[in-house]
């Protein structure tokens, strides 16, 4: 770091007054959330752990409901550890991303198998299990455990990056947020490093979940509402007037368009679909047969990957495409439909199932736009 970029972001005097007044504020102002418990009650490293994983690329208001509906089946690391990969990725259909939920079956089994059932407590130990990553072990240490460590996530990120006014852009400013942010955490104590959540020597779950709360309901992206935050004295990005532009962003690459076909095959009341390889993109989920996604694929090609059904001559090609955005690229599929007679077989490595029950596929929302798109 330069000394110019070090006199931009070096505390003020007032620095030691900001872990009391994040932690006044969070007192008064916490946000009620499923998987977080009552003042002064410990946390539950199961509901802490799931509720992390879950919140990794999307938002609060979305896993809400998830996550309660996952705890009513599964309330313990125990129950899940014991339910099959099936089950869980049904259940996560439609959360996204599903390499998490692939990773928390694994984790569960992992913590039953080689833990007794009870989450390891160290930051270390943590991103040793499946799906745990720097981010993840270090707010499952500080929210469940009282370790004295800084989890950093968006909302932190902006809130840090603001009150330091620290001009690197993401992702290279990462190591430089983590730094200042860790001294929001105030001043160590005799054996911080050992104590359990909820005990009055360590409150670095509560200084993390602060900073969260402070990032998404105060220090927002946009229109922050700088007049009601604890630390509006001593920022630097407020001070200066320009707060809104930070943290400072590289650009964003925009990955090539892709596209594809699917195909939407029906049996009477039947739909032909397929499971995705275990390892890659939506790996483990169910969808409709398809093509590969690529770059300039037209629609001959994609067409020549369509399933061996002697019984369709014709396939059906729908008005439109289905498009959809993943993180690294955007997807155009066009969608043919077929109809066969009543005892057609399914290829090799496909299965009827019945439209009736579509919702307790594993389908990802890609494939439920494709087969409404197909259906409709």
């Amino acid at each position: 770091m330069s000394s110019r970029a070090a006199a931009k972001t070096k505390p003020t005097e007032d620095a030691a007054d900001r872990p009391a007044l994040l932690l006044a504020w969070y007192d008064r102002h916490r946000r009620r959330l499923p998987w977080r418990p009552a003042a002064g009650e410990p946390a539950d490293p199961y509901r802490v752990w799931l509720s992390e994983i879950m919140l990794q690329q999307t938002g609060v208001k979305t896993v809400g409901p998830y996550f309660e509906k996952f705890v009513a089946r599964w309330p313990d690391v125990a129950a899940m550890g014991g339910a099959s990969l099936d089950d869980v990725l049904r259940m996560w259909a439609g959360l996204g991303y599903y390499s998490r939920a692939r990773n928390l079956h694994a984790c569960a089994v992992a913590v039953l198998n080689d833990h007794g059932g009870i989450f390891p407590d160290t930051e270390d130990s943590l991103r040793a299990l499946p799906g745990i990553g720097p981010y993840t072990a270090a707010a499952i240490a500080a929210i469940a455990f009282g370790r004295r460590t800084m989890p950093v996530d968006g909302n932190i990120e902006r809130v840090v990056s603001r009150l330091f006014a620290v001009e690197e852009p993401l992702p290279q400013a990462k190591p430089l947020i983590q730094q200042l942010a860790a001294t929001l955490l105030g001043p160590s104590r005799a054996g911080d490093e050992k104590v359990r959540a909820g005990d009055e020597r360590s409150r670095a779950g509560d200084s993390a979940q602060a900073l969260m709360d402070l990032g998404a309901t105060i220090c927002t992206p946009k229109k922050p509402a700088c007049s009601l935050c604890p630390l509006n004295d001593d920022c630097a990005g407020r001070m200066r007037g320009d707060q809104e532009t930070f943290p400072r962003k590289a650009p964003k690459k925009t990955g090539t368009l892709r596209r594809g076909a699917a195909f939407v095959v029906t049996r009477g009341n039947e739909l032909l679909v397929r499971s995705r390889p275990e390892k890659g993109l939506l790996g483990g989920m169910t969808e409709v047969p398809g093509s590969e996604w690529l770059a300039g694929r037209d629609d001959k090609a994609a067409l020549k990957q369509a399933p061996e059904l002697k019984s369709v001559t014709r396939w059906h090609r729908k008005a439109g495409v289905v498009t959809h955005v993943f993180t690294h690229f955007p997807l155009e599929l066009v969608v043919y439909t077929a109809n066969v007679p009543p005892r057609t077989r399914a290829p090799d490595g496909m299965r009827w199932v019945p439209v009736a029950t579509l919702a307790d596929e594993a389908f990802p929302n890609l494939m439920r736009k494709v087969v409404a798109h197909g259906l409709n």
